[in-house]
């Protein structure tokens, strides 16, 4: 029996404060010990309470297991991979659904046929996974590499170091479209989209270098193996070319074409040269000279980089020094920048322009080669283009913006320092560390965006957002839609 005695230690000027603490702190240990009353779990609750992420508040915020390494919205989920896991939440309350430990995990399929392909590092073999279950809709042991698409998944498995299969599946296919034989690939188990020869993307700090999400398969792939270029038809399996690439020149495939870029050293400076060739017919289809797609880094003028671009579009630095942007399938120039502008953001449909004197950003069409809208940026301002939003990341005052890429109208204006993850067609995904949350469009803005103009349903059961109706949304190409 405890006996607590507070005449002992009273103050004759008044009451004890500190007795009559310690003596509820007892009976509340007494209680705990007991089972009668524990309040200590929901104090700890109260201490270790998150902090909203942005302001307007999200429509819910988790805390994840451990700091994301990717972020990918799935159908109505949201795929989340850590280091040596994977889970997936639910796109619309963000409550957990699954959870499952795997080394690498990449999502595949569009919005109604997502799949989820996670793997061990180092052991051969992968699985795909429903994203809304978990449940294992196809297994593979042999492979050694996966590439995850919009509209595909590939994958490759070697007999022998010099014999190896390429196999193209639709997403959720169980029997695969088409096989193509390569002799090796990069040696050493690779896991998931191991880099071939194409584009690299501009990035932007505080946004996700895959914020858009899988995209479809380009019409043609080079997969670099022993210093030569194979060219892979994605249509047909077939094997167009295999090419070597001269002492100066660089070998990227883009837009349907297989590009040589050479780059030669004279009178103190580098020369670039451009040639498109057609690969089932190895025809010079255009050529471009004084054109630097900064692959070289001027140390002798060796090329070590991809051009920069996105999808079938390139971006080159003219003799003037203005950016400019080509069609990687005829040449043609899709846009010009103006003395002092910075390219941002490209894709196939538009460009996003940082203005010469710092203050705005500017959105412009490609296929008419048109500014379609302003808005005020600073100067340290990044952004990114999805299908379904641009997102631009502001620095003073720290933001995240998504506006509609054709017209500017605002879909979500936040007053945050989170990190814009990953953009679906009804919202985005944002994180701070380990807290996630999910921003439905409209918010922050004070003219909501367009109704549902279609049968596509939302994720959640508030207003879902179209993107424009009009055929750019496909690309040139079609390659969106088709």
């Amino acid at each position: 029996m405890i006996v607590v005695t507070v005449s002992d230690v009273a103050k004759e000027s008044g009451p004890c404060v500190r007795c009559y603490v310690f003596l509820a702190l007892i009976v509340v240990t007494i209680l705990a010990a007991t089972g009668v009353w524990n309040p200590f779990p929901t104090v700890w609750d109260w201490v270790d309470r998150s902090q909203p992420i942005s302001e307007p508040d999200v429509v819910w915020q988790q805390r994840v297991g451990g700091t994301p390494k990717s972020v990918t919205i799935a159908g109505d989920t949201v795929i989340v991979e850590q280091r040596t896991r994977v889970e997936a939440r639910s796109l619309a309350t963000g409550t957990q659904l699954w959870e499952r430990k795997a080394d690498w995990s990449a999502v595949a399929g569009g919005d109604r046929d997502p799949v989820v392909a996670v793997g061990k590092l180092l052991v051969k073999g992968y699985e795909l996974l429903d994203p809304t279950t978990g449940a294992v809709r196809r297994r593979d042991g042999d492979a050694v590499a996966v590439w995850t698409y919009r509209n595909a998944v590939l994958d490759v498995r070697c007999a022998q170091p010099t014999d190896c299969t390429l196999t193209a599946w639709e997403p959720r296919g169980t029997r695969p479209l088409w096989t193509a034989f390569l002799p090796g690939v990069h040696s050493g188990l690779l896991a998931d989209n191991p880099d071939l020869l194409g584009s690299r993307r501009l990035t932007a700090p505080r946004i996700d270098g895959g914020v858009a999400g899988p995209e479809s398969v380009p019409p043609l792939l080079g997969f670099p193996v022993d210093g030569r270029v194979h060219v892979v038809d994605t249509a047909t399996g077939r094997v167009l070319q295999n090419v070597q690439p001269g002492r100066e020149e660089r070998l990227a495939v883009i837009g349907g074409r297989l590009l040589r870029i050479t780059a030669t050293s004279r009178d103190g400076t580098c020369y670039f040269t451009v040639s498109a060739r057609d690969p089932a017919t190895a025809q010079e289809v255009w050529r471009r000279t004084g054109l630097n797609l900064r692959t070289a880094d001027y140390a002798g003028c060796v090329q070590r980089e991809d051009p920069q671009g996105a999808r079938n579009v390139l971006i080159g630095v003219g003799p003037d020094g203005r950016e400019a942007v080509l069609d990687g399938y005829d040449g043609r120039l899709l846009q010009v920048g103006g003395d002092g502008e910075k390219l941002l953001a490209v894709d196939d449909r538009y460009a996003l322009v940082r203005s010469a004197d710092k203050r705005s950003i500017l959105g412009r069409e490609l296929s008419v080669d048109q500014t379609r809208w302003t808005r005020a940026a600073g100067g340290k301002s990044g952004a990114a283009l999805t299908p379904y939003a641009a997102v631009i990341a502001e620095e003073k005052p720290s933001g995240l913006i998504a506006v509609d890429p054709r017209t500017g109208r605002e879909l979500a204006v936040l007053r945050t320092t989170a990190n814009a993850l990953a953009v679906g067609r009804n919202g985005m995904i944002i994180g701070e560390g380990r807290e996630i949350g999910y921003v439905r469009w409209g918010a922050g803005t004070s003219v909501p965006p367009p109704p549902d103009e279609g049968p596509l349903p939302g994720p959640d059961t508030g207003r879902t957002w179209q993107p424009p109706s009009d055929d750019g949304r496909c690309g040139p190409k079609r390659e969106l839609c088709d």
